[in-house]
């Protein structure tokens, strides 16, 4: 099975999760390093600004950085080929899906997974920054996904 860390709308509860065909994989998961989590544009999307090492320095200068709360799924090639075609990661504005260490809270493992996340090159357009409706300080609530606005809603 694929291991898949969900931080989002992917989360049990949250607006995308009847598309996570996943099975839940212990309990609560935080990234070992602390990555930049934003709402971003009118649909209030929740960003995750993926590590780069060339990068890093000029990412902490500009974001703020925390390690980021969510949950790992067990997934089969199907489901995962399913949430790829949710976060259109063969689209240019799409997420990418990514190798990451995270940190199992009640077991104190750490696993590599998968995750979703943007490339700090999205960011680096002018309009990005009037573009960011939240920081967020390295978790995603209800709260904020009651903002949220779905792509394929009319």
């Amino acid at each position: 099975m694929i291991k898949i860390f969900v931080f989002g709308t992917l989360k049990g509860g949250f607006p995308n999760f009847e598309s996570n065909k996943g099975t839940r994989f212990r309990g609560d998961f935080v990234t070992k390093e602390a990555l930049p989590l934003m709402l971003v544009g009118e649909r209030f999307s929740p960003w995750l600004i993926l590590p780069d090492t060339k990068l890093s320095e000029e990412i902490d200068k500009r974001f703020q950085t925390h390690p980021v709360k969510g949950q790992v799924f067990e997934v089969n090639q199907e489901a995962l080929d399913e949430m790829d075609k949710l976060e259109r990661i063969h689209e240019a504005d799409g997420y990418r899906r990514v190798e990451i260490d995270v940190f199992c809270e009640s077991s104190a493992e750490i696993f590599t997974v998968f995750v979703y996340g943007k490339p700090y090159e999205q960011c680096r357009e002018l309009a990005f920054e009037e573009s960011v409706r939240k920081v967020l300080e390295g978790e995603y609530l209800l709260e904020h996904a009651k903002l949220y606005s779905s792509r394929n809603k009319p």
